[in-house]
């Protein structure tokens, strides 16, 4: 048999090569697209449980102390360290007066106090010498009145001479205005070189290491308030800033015309990142209660304008849209299409779809009647 030639050989071994089944990706599309394994969650049940009617209000937030500190005497400003902005300690310096003729005073008044001393020693000498005189009869009682009264005199000189001299030193101490207590200098009233009247101001000094947030409360919820309860703070302009603070007085007079009263409500203000001036929102807790389902906090998603949380059955993950009435003890009270005894999905529910497949386990260390981990 004649050999094949090499030309023709590897024609016929490329096309049986091209008759072969194909594999791979085609066997793939016909037998269909893979599945997705299910998404792992974590759920708690829905509880129904008695919470209080929240109301949400605006206010404003407030320095807890606010001072515009005053010179106690006149003079012209020497030294004016307190400038607006600046932090300052209870004690720190804020203005310094000319005082320079006070203290010209205060040396000649010790001078004099020195001089009557003097006098005073040598004059109780004199008095103990006719003393001893009079005793032997040696000088008349007139000579040891004029002693005594000598020295009773000049006693008292001493002591007026003291008084002058203390107040001196007081009239210069008040020269120097010093900040009454720990704050902010919110305003300078005065400047270098300028003439201060007596009890005129200085500065206004805030303290916002505590604020407060006053709200001007319906008469219709102020009466379902009470003092020293807590309430829920959200700054406006400081997104997820919220702080709880407590009911610090219901003022007892309130506005005829819009039949509101005034709240004050206290918070602590680590950091002093809250202002004076703020807008704040602030949810109360009045006296009516009614029922409602508690879910975690965590259970519910944001979607755009809409609140969802997913309920799982039969290993599927449904969205439930909700509105949330309120939040009590790290938990939501949520109204829409749902029962107690629903599981929610609390972990893993940011990237769920509706209708997925899901892989739930209950947390067993979080359930919604505590809202918390144990």
């Amino acid at each position: 048999m004649a050999p094949i030639p090499f030309r023709r050989l590897l024609i016929l071994l490329l096309a049986v090569t091209m008759m072969l089944p194909v594999a791979g990706p085609c066997q793939e599309k016909s037998g269909g697209a893979p599945q997705r394994p299910p998404a792992p969650v974590t759920v708690v049940p829905v509880v129904n449980r008695q919470v209080a009617r929240q109301v949400t209000l605006v206010g404003s937030v407030e320095a807890l102390a606010t001072s515009v500190v005053a010179a106690e005497v006149g003079g012209v400003v020497a030294s004016f360290p307190a400038k607006e902005g600046r932090q300052v300690s209870r004690g720190d310096l804020l203005v310094r007066l000319k005082a320079h003729q006070l203290e010209l005073e205060l040396k000649g008044r010790a001078a004099e106090r020195e001089r009557i001393k003097a006098n005073l020693e040598n004059a109780r000498k004199e008095l103990d010498r006719v003393g001893r005189l009079r005793e032997n009869k040696s000088l008349p009682q007139r000579t040891y009145d004029d002693a005594l009264y000598a020295h009773r005199a000049l006693a008292q000189a001493l002591l007026v001479a003291e008084s002058q001299i203390d107040t001196l030193a007081y009239r210069i101490e008040q020269k120097t205005v010093v900040a009454p207590f720990d704050g902010f200098v919110a305003a300078e009233h005065t400047q270098v070189g300028q003439w201060i009247q007596p009890g005129g101001p200085v500065v206004t000094l805030v303290d916002i290491s505590r604020v407060r947030v006053s709200v001007d409360v319906p008469e219709r919820y102020a009466v379902q308030m009470a003092p020293d309860a807590r309430v829920r703070v959200a700054i406006t302009s400081l997104a997820g800033d919220v702080r709880e603070g407590t009911i610090d007085v219901i003022l007892p007079k309130g506005d005829a015309m819009t039949r509101t009263f005034p709240v004050r409500v206290l918070f602590d203000n680590p950091g002093f990142s809250i202002k004076a001036g703020m807008e704040a929102v602030a949810t109360f807790d009045l006296s009516e209660r009614f029922s409602a389902l508690m879910v975690p906090k965590d259970a519910v998603v944001t979607a755009g304008d809409r609140s969802l949380v997913y309920r799982v059955a039969d290993a599927k993950a449904f969205a439930v849209a909700v509105a949330v009435e309120g939040y009590h003890d790290g938990l939501a009270a949520v109204s829409g299409d749902l029962e107690a005894g629903d599981m929610v999905v609390v972990r893993g529910n940011e990237r769920l779809r509706p209708g997925q497949d899901v892989a739930a386990a209950e947390d067993g260390g979080r359930r919604s009647e505590d809202g918390g981990r144990d």
